[in-house]
């Protein structure tokens, strides 16, 4: 048995990024858009989990537009070692970056974060990506292209920078920007159901 669930409560996604607005509207649910700039700096002693979460909350809160009005927002990180990798400053920070990932595994970290009634609901989203060797043509003839300009690790898994991957094991949509199933989930508890109903035990 499955009983409708009447949800009239405004949703907003806290991000510019259109990979997240097309990863959100493709579960079939209505939104509107805008994002807020937060301090995107590490803080001592911060672990990468702790940074990706902090700013997904940080940026929940700041693109907030008032009212009744559930919030999401996301950060996405690319992790080797002990060094976090955001978005590339320029052409010489994406080169270092992208030779840095050549051949090796790297971890992307994306937190999810709901604000609702209130209170504010967060979860994470970790996957290991192998990369295969980038030669310094192909880096630098992939900048040229323009994709890596504002994508974490200086990549887009969903674009041309998916021919660097050799390997993926986790959530592809949470390496894109924004994991599915840790969307839905915090959306659940928020009170918005992807399909509409919800199963009801005997």
């Amino acid at each position: 048995m499955v009983i409708p669930i009447i949800e009239n409560r405004a949703l907003h996604l806290a991000s510019s990024s259109p990979r997240r607005k097309e990863i959100l509207a493709a579960l079939g649910l209505t939104f509107s858009v805008g994002g807020a700039d937060v301090d995107e700096q590490r803080l001592d002693g911060e672990s990468a989990e702790d940074m990706v979460l902090r700013l997904a909350v940080d940026k929940a809160t700041a693109g907030a537009p008032g009212g009744d009005v559930i919030v999401i927002a996301a950060d996405t990180l690319v992790v080797l070692g002990d060094d976090v990798f955001g978005k590339p400053e320029d052409q010489d920070d994406a080169l270092e970056m992208l030779g840095q990932l050549s051949g090796r595994t790297h971890q992307v970290l994306t937190g999810v974060a709901v604000w609702a009634d209130g209170e504010m609901q967060s979860a994470l989203s970790a996957t290991d990506v192998h990369f295969r060797e980038i030669s310094p043509d192909e880096a630098l003839a992939y900048w040229q292209s323009g994709e890596p300009c504002d994508k974490a690790g200086a990549y887009a898994i969903q674009g041309r920078g998916g021919v660097f991957v050799e390997a993926i094991s986790g959530s592809y949509s949470g390496v894109v920007g924004l994991p599915v199933f840790e969307t839905v989930e915090l959306l659940k508890k928020a009170g918005i159901e992807v399909f509409g109903v919800r199963a009801q035990g005997l």
